[in-house]
This record gives C-alpha cells, sequence and structure tokens, in this order.
C-alpha cells in the first residue's frame, strides 16, 4: 500500500517495508512525508500480521534532513510550526512506541532528522560509504525532533554534546565505534544483512521479540516524554531567528552561511 507518494509501505511476508520516496531531494523531509512518517508506525503498530519493520530510503540517500523549501514555508508562517511540532513528536513517540522491531536500512546519509529516524530503529544496517549526524545547529535551528535525547543516550554524553553543538557528520565506521549503528557493510551486501536480521525476527518468538522491545525502550520513552515538549518550543523560537533565515538562504544558494548571533 501507499499512504503517500513520498512514504511508500509494501507488507509481505510479516515484513512490512517502509521506504523514504523523495529520490530526487535527497528523500529529504516536506510536509507530506512528515505527516506520513507521523502516522505510519501507528498504523503499523496495530497490526498482528507484521513481525518486522524495516526502513529505509529510496535512490542513494537514506534522509538528508528537512527540505529547504519546507524551512522557507515554515519561516514565511512561523504558524504552521505548530502543526509540524506536533508531528515531530507523534513521529518519536510512535516508533518508540511501536512493539515491532524497526529494522534500519541505512543506505545512504541519514541527517538531521534522518539521523533520528536511524537512531529510533532497533537495528541498524549502514552502507560502509554513507554518514550520519545532525546539523541542526548548521541552519540555526534547535535540534528538536529527538537528537537532542537520542544521542546522548545511545553514545554517551562525552561525544554526543560535540556532535550536537558542532553538527558534525559521523562516518558509518565512526558511528558504529560509538555505538550508534548496530552494522556497517559494503552497499552489495546490505540487503543480504538486512534479510538475515528479518529472517530471525520473522521466524522468533513473536510476543517475547514484542515485549522484550517494550521493556527496553521504557527508559527512552520517558527521555522522549521529558524532552520533547521543551525542545519543539525552543526549535520553535529558532525557526524565528535571524540566523535560521541567514542559513536556509544561503544553503538555498549553496554557499555558506554568515551567521550574525541573532
Amino acid at each position: 500500500m501507499t499512504t503517500e507518494n513520498s512514504l511508500l509501505v509494501e507488507v509481505n511476508d510479516r515484513v512490512a517495508r517502509v521506504t523514504l520516496n523523495r529520490p530526487t531531494a535527497l528523500n529529504s523531509v516536506a510536509g507530506d512525508l512528515h505527516k506520513a512518517l507521523s502516522r505510519v508506525f501507528i498504523d503499523l503498530g496495530e497490526r498482528r500480521d507484521i513481525n518486522a519493520i524495516v526502513l529505509t530510503g529510496a535512490g542513494r540517500a537514506f534522509c538528508a534532513g528537512g527540505d529547504i523549501d519546507w524551512m522557507r514555508d515554515a519561516i514565511r508562517d512561523p504558524e504552521q510550526f505548530e502543526i509540524v511540532t506536533w508531528e515531530a513528536k507523534r513521529i518519536v513517540y510512535s516508533m518508540l512506541d511501536c512493539e515491532i522491531p524497526i529494522i534500519g536500512r541505512i543506505n545512504g546519509d541519514a541527517v538531521g532528522l534522518g539521523a533520528t529516524l536511524a537512531l529510533l530503529c532497533d537495528i541498524t544496517v549502514m552502507d560502509e560509504h554513507a554518514r550520519i549526524g545532525d546539523p541542526h545547529v548548521r541552519v540555526g535551528l534547535n535540534a528538536a525532533d529527538g537528537g537532542g535525547f537520542l544521542w546522548p543516550a545511545v553514545i554517551g554524553y562525552g561525544r554526543a554534546r560535540e556532535l550536537l553543538l558542532t553538527g558534525d557528520l559521523l562516518s558509518a565506521s565512526e558511528a558504529m565505534q560509538l555505538g550508534a549503528i548496530g552494522h556497517v557493510v559494503p552497499a552489495g551486501e546490505l540487503d543480504a544483512k538486512v534479510d538475515a536480521i528479518v529472517s530471525k525476527l520473522k521466524n522468533g518468538a513473536t510476543k517475547a521479540i514484542r515485549y522484550t522491545k517494550a521493556g527496553y525502550t521504557i527508559p527512552l520513552r520517558q527521555l522522549a516524554h521529558g524532552h520533547m515538549d521543551a525542545g519543539t518550543a525552543y526549535e520553535c523560537l529558532t525557526n524565528l531567528s535571524k540566523d535560521h533565515s541567514i542559513a536556509v538562504e544561503a544553503f538555498a544558494s549553496k554557499q555558506r552561511p554568515a551567521f550574525t548571533g541573532r
């Protein structure tokens, strides 16, 4: 089935395959895709005929983060950010609440929200040439879509603070060394590795697997509910900042932003 043209969902043999489908835009997230992501894991999580979910991107990227034109629209009409922040919380909550294991097939760069989606997956397999990171600060925004609590929770505060403050990206091997990613393989081996993991989950003890995920996500769910309201409020404030406007226009023209601190 198709939830939106920008998000494809196929269910076959107890496995749901969810594909971000904006390949020409490197699967950057705009309004329709953001809305679809806020609902798809709620819908899939209610089903009892699915034992595993595979999340991936079409083309050469997993997800390049927020779409620049979408950011421009939010600057022009800040009130739409109320909907965006509501959806952002639902994306995070629904992926953590979904008791079905989610396998991230990280076929290319996972940036910003893309990195958050990857970190929210239970098991991740990443192309050895891909990168991952949260460069919200590079576009003048607070990292509010989940990265602010996920990175410290997954890799520890020591390195996470630096990555969030600088927006630096990690190579696949660096990400695996820090524990952000579970497996790194050549692109040609990506599907075989994912399929091997899916096979274990598909043929495993369904209730035991579901309840195991329900248990180990409790601390992350508590962190999410303690963080997301304040984080999204801060993001709304940075959406109104001069630096964010400067960054969006600079990125649109493929230039480096000259921040003013305003």
